[in-house]
């Protein structure tokens, strides 16, 4: 089988030298399917940019079939494009006549299962709608390479499954990036781990799950040889006091045993270092919040694209968790967006309550901000006095590290986004809690030690997710069906 694609050395760094890959080699074969995986701010978007051309390495070749064509699903819409119509955006990524465009769009949104008016603007679609836009999208430039980077984001559990099957059934090549284990165990043959330590990427066959019981069969080997080694250190090195406190000659045989300490000691072989998981936490709840925090007397959801409003009799008390639930595109997102920026005409909720919002699309943060005025600005918010030490602690717990902290939040990756969020959500002390798809970009490793923190959370929460293993970890008291 063919190689469509292959890295050989490959170095990049951005301006600022921070390296993001170090002599990196890997190769693709004609109809591959291979997930790309890695902690969140590895760089696997940045090879993707890197693949499609449109970063160039800082050293090293990248060789591309020249016949391939590629395209990209990103993980969010361009806010440029959120302007523009459907046909009118699959336009832009066809590039073809009109006639050839609407036929390809026909085909591409059957593909993925939306069914929606062609003058319909891309910013009135939900989350998971857009979601299956941003696939759509790439489909229509009938690629031979599908580069896929967190595609199950906001779609809920019928889309997951449809692009599931979709993906087994489809004959051309894929390189998918996802955190979702399960969802890539079911159609990839490989495994491309951009190990975020060493800035290289190694390549595996099989699933997620058989890289996972290599990679610590490698560490128990390596600490292994390391322990037997340093048994071997030990003993040399208690030789060697022995003879050099001897004199004469045997301080020859002493100095000897000593430079075979210093071999053993540099033969020790690296033990490979595990992705970090964030440290447990704790959301701490705003103080003197008490009784009844939110009500909700009506709300508007979408039903065959037009909006029916339904009345509703809710109260939402202190420590009392609510899950919204309801397909893609009914209107979750807008519910709680609006309830959250105190527009919702059937929402009210109690005067003085800190509401901390947890956006799928990170529009609460300011992009130009860097990490440090962002965090600053939340723990004001939250009336404590702004200390250093506790910025660095609770951010160094989100693995946002030193070097991140003058960073523009535009420079993030998506994940690192996302525990900026969680960072600020801590400071912050909220007494209603309001979280929109809260799982989107982050490494799975997190998973349990997020939803641990909002189990326990002890002001009033409202929740919309659509991972049901995420849920079922999570204390939830009251339950909206949109639907019903």
């Amino acid at each position: 089988m063919e190689t469509i694609i292959r890295f050989d050395k490959v170095s990049f760094m951005f301006d600022d030298e921070k390296k993001i890959l170090d002599e990196v080699g890997f190769s693709v074969r004609k109809g591959m399917k291979v997930a790309l995986m890695g902690q969140n701010g590895a760089g696997k978007s940045t090879l993707f940019k890197l693949l499609t051309g449109t970063l160039k390495p800082t050293s090293g070749q990248i060789s591309v079939d020249k016949r391939l064509t590629v395209a990209t699903a990103h993980q969010v819409i361009d806010p440029e494009d959120k302007k523009l119509t459907v046909e009118q955006y699959f336009t832009k990524w066809c590039g073809q006549e009109p006639h050839v465009v609407r036929r390809r769009m026909a085909s591409a949104l059957n593909a993925v299962n939306l069914h929606a008016p062609s003058d319909k603007i891309v910013k009135s679609f939900s989350g998971g709608q857009q979601a299956r836009l941003l696939l759509a999208s790439a489909l229509v430039q009938d690629p031979d390479l599908l580069l896929l980077d967190e595609p199950t984001n906001n779609l809920d559990k019928a889309g997951i499954d449809h692009l599931m099957t979709f993906l087994m059934l489809y004959e051309n090549s894929v390189i998918v990036i996802s955190h979702d284990a399960d969802f890539l165990n079911s159609f990839t043959q490989g495994v491309l781990y951009l190990d975020s330590h060493t800035k290289k990427v190694e390549q595996y066959a099989g699933n997620y799950h058989d890289v996972v019981a290599d990679i610590e069969a490698r560490i128990e080997q390596q600490n292994r040889l390391n322990a037997q080694m340093e048994r071997g250190i030990q003993a040399n090195k208690e030789k060697a006091n022995f003879f050099a406190n001897k004199g004469g000659k045997m301080r020859n045989v002493a100095k000897k045993m000593r430079e075979k300490v210093e071999k053993l000691e540099s033969e020790k072989v690296e033990v490979r270092k595990e992705d970090k998981t964030i440290r447990h936490f704790t959301i701490p709840a705003q103080q003197g919040v008490a009784g009844e925090v939110l009500k909700i007397n009506s709300f508007s959801i979408i039903k065959n694209h037009v909006e029916v409003k339904k009345n509703a009799r809710v109260f939402l008390l202190k420590d009392r968790h609510m899950l919204i639930v309801g397909p893609n595109g009914i209107g979750k997102s807008t519910l709680i967006e609006s309830i959250a920026k105190g527009t919702a005409t059937g929402a009210i909720i109690t005067n003085g309550v800190r509401v901390g919002y947890y956006s799928q699309d990170f529009s609460t943060l300011n992009y130009e901000d860097t990490v440090w005025d962002s965090l600053s600005n939340a723990l004001l918010q939250s009336g404590a006095e702004l200390t250093e030490h506790k910025l660095r602690s609770v951010a160094a717990g989100f693995l946002i590290t030193g070097e991140l902290m003058g960073s523009r939040i535009r420079s993030l990756s998506e994940g690192q986004k996302g525990l900026l969020s969680f960072a600020r959500l801590v400071l912050m002390e909220p007494g209603l809690l309001i979280l929109d798809e809260p799982t989107n970009h982050i490494n799975f490793r997190h998973l349990p030690v997020i939803a641990q923190a909002l189990s326990e959370f002890k002001g009033a929460m409202v929740l919309v997710s659509h991972i049901p293993e995420f849920v079922a970890q999570i204390k939830i008291h009251e339950r909206l069906d949109l639907e019903k």
